[in-house]
């Protein structure tokens, strides 16, 4: 088979002027990190007149973050004298709180559908903005918010002289106010010496994006030459669609300063999934070093709609070579009952560590070079592993996550537990003396497979720093300063004991 590798993707004094005509907004561009935001960017044809202009911009997400919104002119011309940012759309939740104190009326259908009128007065309406949650729920009121509990009142209306705690139909609300809108919305006052007649750059942080990169390695019947499948996942739930966007992936850890309340609790918060959209792309995805990161642009523009999941091919590499990995890893250790202990503590309790591991552990793993057809970071992800089965069908057989992988490294994933390979470890002597301690060990590997496997047989020595292994039955590796090593080969239905003492000094 030929190897191959395919690499897709994807000072004047001034006149006061108010504008209120139609903003035109060209094709955006966007960067997504995986860590929940983006930045947007894109060219807006706005009618800036000399002297003083105010105006308002409703092509915003729902997440913008107000302090990180640039506006501003090429050649400078331009001043930036106010910004406000409102996220307080027109709704019937906000209208009720709007209203308030007030009477309306409401709508009621009866059974035979007729229609009536009911007054009603609102006492208490089920929304509370921000400012008025805090002050009534003070610091629990982040801990509401993203419980989704901090808007949700029940509500309070007097009909007819009396208290019920729903709406006693459908509330029909006045027109709207001026100032009532229907979208996020910027506003600004800007100042400019100049007519300006070129568009103007717009970008700012949004959160509500995020990106994850997801891969598929199938192998076949027999063998570890395996096949490489890489996707980006995409997914907008930034409360705007994007048409015909550039866009662009950070991969890395990129410092990013979250609200407290938000990390504390953003595991019960899940973006809502959806239908994946296009998964396919032919042309081919440029990736490059970008200060300490990746970026990778996609090959074309694309739309990125609100609540939509997108995913396209950006690695596809055959001809992989690999290696399994067999690790025996014999001690097992509760942590959680040793929660708190110090290094005294471990050393100086008997009984710590005796319980054994008997699973032996299945690595997959591979180097990521070009003389094995791949040689690109592989931002971090989830990793699938399926086999061919004899009747051309593939079985999954293990994923897990890996982190971001830099090109000319080499790919270590765990995939589970092997079936016939069994482990035992079993201490045979203790004994503490002085400032000593002398510890002696038996450990068994069996193979219960019909092919001869190899087993690293490892053993971390953990009661302290200071150690030396006074006797062993076999030749080991001192791996780390904390890790020891035996490498064993064994035939089917063959087992391999081995022994060693180590003693600790303090």
């Amino acid at each position: 088979m030929t190897a191959k590798r395919r690499i897709t993707w994807f000072s004047c004094s001034f006149l006061l002027f108010v504008l209120t005509g139609m903003i035109v907004a060209a094709e955006p561009s966007l960067t997504l990190y995986n860590q929940q935001f983006a930045v947007i960017r894109e060219q807006i044809k706005l009618p800036v007149a000399k002297g003083i202009t105010t105006l308002s911009f409703d092509g915003i997400t729902a997440h913008l973050e107000p302090e990180s919104v640039l506006l501003r002119e090429p050649a400078g011309a331009l001043r930036v004298l106010e910004q406000n940012y409102r996220n307080d759309p027109a709704s019937e939740a906000l209208l009720l709180q709007h209203f308030e104190g007030q009477v309306i009326d409401f709508e009621t259908t009866a059974s035979n559908g007729e229609k009536s009128i009911v007054r009603g007065k609102i006492v208490r309406a089920p929304y509370l903005s921000d400012a008025k949650a805090r002050l009534r729920y003070g610091n629990q009121y982040e801990y509401m918010r993203y419980q989704g509990r901090g808007n949700s009142d029940t509500p309070i209306i007097e009909v007819d002289g009396k208290l019920r705690f729903s709406l006693p139909g459908q509330p029909l609300f006045p027109a709207l106010s001026d100032d009532s809108i229907l979208k996020p919305q910027l506003h600004w006052k800007l100042a400019s010496d100049r007519k300006i007649e070129t568009p103007l750059e717009l970008s700012y942080v949004s959160g509500g994006f995020n990106w994850s990169a997801d891969y598929n390695l199938v192998l076949p019947e027999k063998g570890d030459i395996l096949t490489l499948t890489g996707w980006v996942t995409m997914d907008n739930q930034s409360g705007r669609s994007f048409k015909d966007a550039t866009i662009k992936l950070m991969a890395g850890d990129v410092k990013k300063i979250q609200n407290q309340a938000h990390n504390r609790y953003a595991n019960m918060k899940a973006f809502a999934p959806s239908a994946f959209g296009d998964r396919s792309s032919l042309e081919q995805v440029t990736e490059k070093t970008f200060d300490e990161y990746h970026l990778y642009s996609l090959p074309r523009k694309t739309d990125l709609l609100d609540g939509e999941t997108k995913q396209v091919e950006f690695i596809n590499a055959d001809d992989v070579k690999s290696n399994l990995v067999y690790i025996y890893n014999g001690m097992k250790v509760n942590w959680d009952r040793y929660r708190g202990w110090n290094l005294e503590n471990i050393r100086d309790t008997q009984s710590f560590g005796m319980q054994a591991n008997k699973k032996v552990w299945v690595y997959r793993e591979f180097e990521n070079t070009k003389e094995n057809n791949l040689d690109i970071p592989l931002p971090k992800g989830r990793i699938r592993f399926y086999r061919q089965d004899s009747d051309k069908q593939l079985e999954f057989i293990g994923e897990n996550e890996i982190d971001h992988s830099p090109a000319r490294e080499k790919v270590k994933v765990y995939t589970g537990d092997a079936f016939d390979l069994v482990g035992d470890r079993q201490r045979t002597n203790y004994k503490r003396e002085n400032n000593t301690l002398t510890e002696s060990f038996k450990i068994t590997v069996r193979n219960r497979k019909k092919e001869t496997v190899e087993i690293r047989v490892v053993e971390t020595p953990y009661r302290w720093p200071s150690w030396e292994i006074l006797e062993q039955s076999a030749l080991s590796k001192k791996v780390d300063s904390n890790t020891v090593e035996w490498l064993v080969k064994l035939e089917p239905d063959m087992e391999e004991v081995i022994t060693y003492t180590v003693r600790y000094s303090w």
